[in-house]
């Protein structure tokens, strides 16, 4: 089995890091980093929206351009490369994905058509706080078709104009769908570690809202989304660990420390070399993740939850190897380093701790082994 993109995959690859290099250089995300009220960079929101990418795994029939999520991974990847701040993860791997998989068919052709060309930005709106989300410690309800409570963080909450909100309802957990811009609801910015990705408050009083697709539970249908948006994450996470290595490889290169480059230290070889084997070991939990996705194999969440941990872990050891690379400089504001440990970090806790999709990963192994076993027992 081949576990690589395509030649027409490769170029469109190619041709996205072209765009994003004249598109999103530095100099854009630093514009967001130092004035974080602006959330996100519009305009080039605008330009990857006029690219197509935000339709890019929609089906034709919901608006989008149905290329596949194979391209669309590679077009996650080199959005993680450039750090792009942009509300693309929040709008496409968990929006999008949620009313694909859970949404009803009527929600589809309502919703879907804006988000793929880009005029409504979507979120998902989960956590009340820190700590691990469950059906007990939730406080948002949802009753008689109105949303009451407030959700903190959420995720380009601000730039946002239609939201997943996880509820509790009569029956227990459920997914719903609410207007951000309508009645009921209230806004406020909040402070994260990455400023290039905006966060808000959002407070609910008796917001108008449906419930996503035939309802059930909302906790495992939200299982269904993140293990979807896991797999493009894990991509984001890929891309900006591959720039990150290239950064502390380059200064390493150019670095000079007692007449030597400091790369022909041992000290600095063997660290770069670490990083190299998390990211190759993400990379090929990645493109396992992609082809489940792809195929909507049964495989896929244990494929998603393999992903995310191994991105998690390498995108966090080569932001953080990156700066202790670049030595007394960086962790200084002016170095750029920092830009790839704050993003690591926001990317790492999103749709939850890498420790927590560990608990997952191993309960779904064990889960496998059991049933394994007692098929050969049978037998």
């Amino acid at each position: 089995m081949d576990f690589d993109y395509t030649d027409e995959q490769k170029a469109l690859k190619d041709e996205a890091r072209r765009f994003l290099a004249d598109a999103s250089p530095i100099s854009v995300v630093r514009g967001v980093l130092d004035d974080p009220a602006r959330g996100h960079d519009e305009a080039l929101w605008g330009r990857i929206a006029e690219q197509g990418w935000c339709g890019a795994a929609i089906p034709e029939a919901y608006g989008g351009h149905e290329f596949g999520y194979v391209e669309l991974c590679g077009l996650a990847e080199e959005l993680g490369r450039s750090l792009a701040p942009v509300p693309f993860a929040s709008s496409i791997y968990q929006f999008a994905e949620a009313i694909l998989a859970e949404g009803s068919e009527e929600q589809k052709q309502e919703l879907l058509p804006d988000v793929a060309s880009g005029e409504t930005i979507g979120t998902i709106a989960v956590s009340e706080g820190p700590g691990t989300v469950s059906a007990k410690r939730m406080a948002v309800e949802y009753a008689n078709g109105t949303l009451t409570g407030a959700k903190l963080p959420v995720t380009d909450g601000m730039a946002a104009g239609k939201a997943v909100v996880l509820a509790k309802g009569s029956d227990g957990p459920v997914l719903v769908v609410t207007d951000l811009s309508g009645p009921g609801v209230t806004r406020e910015a909040v402070s994260t570690l990455d400023p290039t990705r905006g966060a808000a408050k959002i407070l609910f009083d008796n917001a108008p809202a449906q419930v996503l697709g035939a309802g059930g539970d909302g906790i495992a249908a939200l299982a269904h989304v993140h293990n979807r948006s896991a797999v493009l994450m894990s991509f984001e996470q890929l891309g900006g660990s591959d720039h990150a290595l290239e950064m502390a490889r380059d200064y390493a290169l150019e670095r000079y420390a007692f007449g030597r480059q400091i790369g022909s230290y041992q000290a600095i070889k063997h660290k770069l070399a670490d990083v190299f084997i998390r990211i190759e070991v993400a990379r090929a939990s990645s493109y396992y993740g992609a082809w489940a996705l792809s195929t909507n194999a049964p495989e896929l969440p244990v494929a998603a939850a393999a992903a995310r941990v191994a991105g998690c872990n390498a995108y966090w050891q080569a932001a953080k190897e990156n700066i202790q690379t670049h030595g007394g400089i960086g962790f200084t504001w002016e170095a750029d380093p920092h830009l790839h440990y704050r993003r690591a970090r926001h990317l790492g806790l999103a749709i939850g701790s890498a420790k927590t999709w560990k608990r997952k990963l191993t309960d779904l192994l064990e889960e496998q082994r059991a049933t394994e076993q007692a098929e050969r027992q049978a037998a």
